[in-house]
């Protein structure tokens, strides 16, 4: 099993470039569902997670193909097969990958039925999708849980008025998705606002769909009988950004990160301003300088966008551990999000959990140390903590890791960390 082997500490200076958001990829290719004109799709990250929904869709008909371009990224270009495919998304092909649950709204709306396996359980925390299913069957669309399988059928989704209970970004997706071949217009309310929703409306829209009001509470889908073929740039990833930012906050660096969205990003901004950090933006550019002995305390809370978001809550908590003062962090999105807080304690961190709430007392001198990863934001974390801890620290699991961060340990080599993969 491969680990990272980290030698602290380090101060990360210089730039790197954004990938394309491993959030905004997933649903992007469910969309090629949809079609069986070509989508091209640039930005895409070379992520496992990206990989796990390629080979989904090419279980299900879909032909993915990467290309190099000219400035050394990548795109992907998909094409449907022609004909029916296969209706059925096995568990074996879903139970690594909650997201994979996004290929139920395309299929049902373009072929009539679908069965899809139950996604399996979260280390984050319990992610239902009974929206999901409640606004399908909003919809029209018959559905029955059976043997672990969601089994769906509708002779044709038609538009309706639904209201999701909580702004879930893949239900707010999977809904969108489907309503695009549905019979009328569909309105969405209380729907995920974030970037990656946004994104999604702006592929579909360019594959001929008629989509106002992403990126607001409500959004009306009209649809449509059938959708074309598209190319679309996939969004900067605001997670991944954002981890390098707070990696230069927390080692004393001076990071740019080129590509990035600064609009995306306000409430961590805000946040490494008030630690002590100085930041500034531009349209897609975004630099951030610390002094390590000048940070200061900040208390944050997660909440969906455009507040603080709970995938940068554990890079966030590990920069504090560094803070001068008391930082209490609560979590208000997932129930078990603080699983990397037993392993910070083992490199020296003084944290203390209640319920939602970590309170951190710092600053604390990090000692490497070996450390295990549970998910993939916590990865980040230890990773982020090793860099600037003394001595040497190996992260165990970084699968976890490599579901959405792209070709990282080359990134923090470019930026002068001694970090490297290793088995």
């Amino acid at each position: 099993m491969e680990k990272f082997l980290i030698e602290g500490p380090s101060r990360l200076a210089g730039v790197v470039r954004a990938s394309g958001a491993k959030n905004a990829s997933l649903p992007a290719v469910a969309a090629s569902l949809l079609t069986d004109e070509p989508l091209l799709l640039s930005g895409v990250p070379r992520v496992r997670d990206a990989h796990t929904m390629l080979a989904l869709l090419a279980h299900l008909g879909v032909d993915g193909k990467w290309l190099d371009v000219v400035d050394g990224g990548t795109s992907l270009e998909l094409r449907g097969c022609g004909g029916t495919p296969t209706l059925t998304a096995p568990y074996e092909l879903v139970k690594t990958m909650r997201a994979s649950i996004l290929v139920l709204g395309p299929l049902l709306a373009r072929y009539g039925q679908a069965r899809v396996s139950l996604p399996g359980g979260c280390a984050i925390g319990v992610r239902p999708i009974d929206q999901h299913l409640a606004g399908l069957s909003a919809m029209g669309a018959e559905i029955e849980l059976e043997h672990g399988y969601v089994e769906a059928r509708a002779r044709r989704l038609h538009g309706c008025d639904f209201e999701l209970s909580t702004p879930t970004v893949t239900g707010t997706e999977n809904l969108m998705l489907a309503a695009t071949l549905a019979d009328g217009t569909t309105r969405l309310r209380n729907c995920a606002r974030e970037p990656e929703v946004s994104d999604l409306a702006e592929l579909l829209c360019a594959m001929g769909a008629r989509i106002e009001g992403a990126g607001t509470p409500t959004i009306e889908i009209e649809g449509r009988q059938s959708l074309a073929g598209a190319s679309h740039a996939v969004v900067p990833d605001r997670i991944e950004v954002g981890t390098y930012l707070v990696g230069a906050a927390i080692t004393g660096g001076d990071v740019t990160v080129e590509g990035a969205r600064y609009e995306h990003l306000e409430a961590l901004l805000g946040a490494l301003h008030d630690v002590g950090a100085e930041v500034q933006r531009t349209a897609r550019e975004i630099r951030v300088r610390s002094e390590r002995d000048a940070l200061r305390c900040r208390d944050v809370v997660t909440a969906p966008y455009p507040g603080f978001p709970t995938d940068l809550q554990a890079q966030f908590l590990a920069l504090v551990t560094q803070a001068g003062g008391r930082s209490t962090i609560c979590e208000t999105v997932f129930e078990n999000r603080f699983q990397h807080v037993p392993e910070l304690c083992r490199m020296g961190a003084s944290v203390t959990v209640d319920g939602s709430y970590a309170r951190v007392d710092g600053p604390r001198q990090l000692e490497g140390a070996n450390v295990m990863a549970t998910d993939l934001r916590a990865s980040a974390c230890l990773v982020l903590a090793g860099l600037c801890a003394q001595g040497t620290t190996k992260v165990d699991r970084i699968y976890h890791l490599d579901r959405g961060y792209e070709r990282m340990e080359s990134k923090l080599q470019s930026l002068g960390a001694r970090v490297e993969r290793v088995r």
